[in-house]
């Protein structure tokens, strides 16, 4: 029999409307409870009709038998409940936090692929406002901040994560960000966009820094910068995702980059883009923001 595990750390996570239980085992195991799972995304535990079809031994908010095929072995491997005790010696079952973003992917998946129901539109609706600001690494910093438990995190873990994130020696250069990023940019600055041959503004290297770097997990641009400093020209002589890791590193970006080029679209100008921009990823520097500040008043020396 599993040990039941006490949580040292527990807190309530706001995402959006919603405020969701969560807490830090003490294995470092980050959990959502469970009835947050189904606050997420706008459900009850019951109310099912009778003519869904279900699968059996799999939670409800995930057993619809269309879904099935966008279920991986990752998520499969977290729809087991964790039993825990809380700080007020409470027994409660949750899930590692983990799977908010996985359930995500499922509902976003099936929609592309024209597989949900009507009812479940609302839930890829939920998902894809969910997914805009939590991934498999920033629903840890999260929960974390919710719980108080980043403030006596040791340096072994953000260690763990840069390793993860960063390689010693830098890739030879390969394209990363496609020609759309940066048209979307001058768009949306009001620059004249001439290709194949484009004069780019200093500022731009600057805008890039903060609308992708500054958005990969705490810590990670820091580390790049140490790899991959300014010569005495003031230039660096790599580019910074020539140090990412080609497993987890670059991937990431590249996502980071489809996410950006969609609000990019959505956006009729600069200053709502922005805005966009730090509802879906908040800067983590330390205390994670969640808020939606206002970012009209924002000069170009602080984009």
């Amino acid at each position: 029999m599993n040990k039941i595990l006490k949580a040292t750390h527990q807190g309530k996570l706001k995402i959006g409307e919603s405020i969701l239980p969560c807490a830090v085992l003490e294995d470092g195991t980050r959990v959502i409870s469970q009835s947050s799972i189904f606050k997420a995304f706008g459900r009850t535990k019951r109310g099912r009709k009778k003519d869904e079809i279900r699968v059996l031994n799999m939670p409800s908010f995930i057993d619809a038998k269309n879904l099935q095929p966008f279920i991986d072995s990752e998520l499969a491997g977290v729809l087991n409940l964790i039993t825990y005790v809380d700080k007020n010696g409470k027994e409660r079952k949750g899930y590692k936090a983990v799977i908010v973003p996985m359930l995500c992917e499922v509902y976003l998946k099936a929609r592309e692929n024209k597989k949900l129901t009507s009812q479940q539109e609302p839930l890829a609706i939920a998902s894809e406002i969910l997914i805009r600001t939590l991934s498999k690494v920033s629903i840890i910093a999260l929960v974390d901040e919710a719980t108080g438990y980043q403030y006596v995190r040791d340096k072994e873990e953000l260690q763990r994560i840069l390793k993860l994130y960063i390689r010693e020696e830098f890739l030879p250069w390969t394209k990363r960000f496609p020609d759309e990023f940066y048209q979307q940019i001058f768009r949306l600055r009001g620059w004249q966009y001439k290709p194949p041959s484009v004069r780019r503004p200093i500022l731009l290297g600057k805008i890039t820094e903060n609308i992708v770097y500054k958005r990969l997990p705490m810590g990670v641009l820091e580390e790049l910068k140490r790899l991959n400093p300014r010569n005495d020209k003031g230039h660096r002589t790599k580019r910074h995702h020539q140090f990412l890791t080609i497993d987890i590193g670059n991937p990431h970006l590249e996502k980071h980059l489809v996410s950006i080029i969609t609000l990019m679209r959505i956006s009729p100008d600069w200053r709502k883009f922005k805005r966009y921009l730090e509802r879906a990823f908040p800067i983590q520097n330390g205390q994670l923001s969640i808020g939606f500040p206002d970012m009209d008043d924002v000069r170009d020396d602080e984009i």
